[in-house]
Order: structure tokens, then sequence, then C-alpha cells
């Protein structure tokens, strides 16, 4: 069937059916006010998921929602960086709800993360517009943090990107940020291998040497001294917990 004669088919029966999708108009209200932290009127818009009321990306009833649900969250994600959150901010927050939603596998599951996304979305943006923002420098300070975190950044590096002097950014960032920028980069480093550790194959050694730690006993050490754990630990764990999950899921089923 072609383009033509499958968008002539399409719109006919949802006309029919009365299966058209959500008014353009509202929709954009809807994101307009996440985007300006605008909490009430988020919730007076929010609608409740219901399978009828989205286009049919899919036969299956719940994909069809998480492909919805995945398009919503990429959009809102970005109108809310084109209201000033940070690029990298907005990403993560869409990464990790989506991952969420992956995961789902009831209706009941995936109605909690929609609404629970929006309401992320919308007090971090509330926060954003009331002042309590990162100042300009800081914010690039951010993203250059985020974009080089596979290979290093030294503090004399980012002053120098920022026409800065080393003493004024490190004393800017623990202002508004509230630690130093060298425990910053620490904490997203283990943070990156944290998630390395569960949503990949690489070995501990492969991630703490692609996270560039000076050695592979230095990255258990600060691994450790982060989460209480070494990354085989951390890595064995996860997944015992994992297994415990799917396990009880299975029972209830």
């Amino acid at each position: 069937m072609s383009i033509n004669r499958e968008l002539n088919y399409r719109e006919f029966y949802q006309r029919e059916h009365g299966l058209l999708h959500s008014p353009y108009e509202k929709e954009l209200e809807f994101y307009a006010a996440v985007s300006s932290g605008n909490i009430e009127r988020v919730k007076e818009l929010y609608t409740p998921l219901a399978v009828e009321g989205y286009g049919k990306l899919s036969s299956d009833p719940i994909r069809n929602i998480k492909y919805h649900l995945i398009i919503t969250i990429a959009l809102i994600a970005r109108f809310c960086i084109e209201a000033g959150m940070p690029t990298e901010t907005a990403y993560t927050i869409s990464d990790i709800f989506i991952n969420r939603l992956d995961e789902s596998t009831t209706k009941e599951q995936l109605s909690d993360i929609h609404r629970e996304t929006f309401l992320e979305y919308a007090r971090r943006m509330q926060k954003l517009n009331s002042g309590e923002a990162y100042s300009k420098h800081i914010l690039v300070c951010l993203d250059l943090i985020y974009d080089n975190i596979y290979k290093g950044v030294r503090v004399q590096e980012l002053a120098d990107k920022l026409g800065l002097t080393p003493q004024y950014l490190s004393k800017l960032f623990k202002q508004e940020v509230g630690v130093t920028i060298s425990d910053y980069i620490m904490s997203r480093r283990i943070q990156a291998a944290e998630n390395m550790l569960k949503f990949s194959d690489y070995s501990p050694l492969d991630i703490g040497n692609y996270l560039n730690f000076s050695s592979h006993s230095h990255f258990i050490y600060c691994f450790r001294r982060k989460t209480g754990m070494t990354p085989k630990q951390y890595r064995e764990n996860y997944f015992r917990m994992r297994r415990s999950e799917n396990t009880y899921d299975y029972e209830e089923n």
C-alpha cells in the first residue's frame, strides 16, 4: 500500500471512529506550561494515558503507548532546553525515564512514568525560573565537564575555555554548585562507571581505563569511597537485585 493510499485510509478510519490525535494547540500549551515551570497549569492540562487517545504506532497497546511516550519525552526535553535547562541535564533526564518505560510491562507503570516525567521537568524549570539557576559560566562549565567526562578535564582547561582564572572559576563553582570542581568531576566519573557496570559488558578494568583513572587500584579506591563497594561487587549486587525483581514479578503473574 502506497503512503498516499494508506494516509487517506487512516484519516478516514480515524475520523469515522473518533480516533483523532490531540489538538496541536493543546499539546503546545501543555509543553509551554512544563517548560515555564508552571506546575499548577501542568496538573490542570495533564491527561492520563489512554490507548484510544493516541495514533496507532503499534498493534500492541503497551508498545503503542511506549512509542508515544518516547516521542513526548524527547519533545519536552527540547522545550525545556529552549527555555534554559542545561542540555545534558535535559537529555539525561530523558534517558532515565525512557529506560524506565522500556522496562515497564503494564499500563499502570507507564502512566506513573508519564506523570512523573512532566512533574520532574516542571519542578526543575520552576527552580530554574525562580532565580536559583546557575550562571552562564557555570552552565558552560557543566557542559564542558559532561562532554569530556570520558577523556578527563582539569580545572585549568575549563578556566582557559571560559576565559577565567582557575581561582575565580573554582570559587564561583563552589558557590553555585555546592561542591568543588574536582569533587563534581569525580562524582560524574563514578556515575558513568556505575552505568557502564549496569548496562555494558565491559570489565571493571576496561571501564577504569576508559574513564582515564590513573590505575585500576585507583579506580577501585575512588569507586569504593563513593559507593561503599568495589566495581565487581557493585555489578554483582545490581544483577542480584535484578534477578530478585524478575523472580518476584514472575511469581506475581
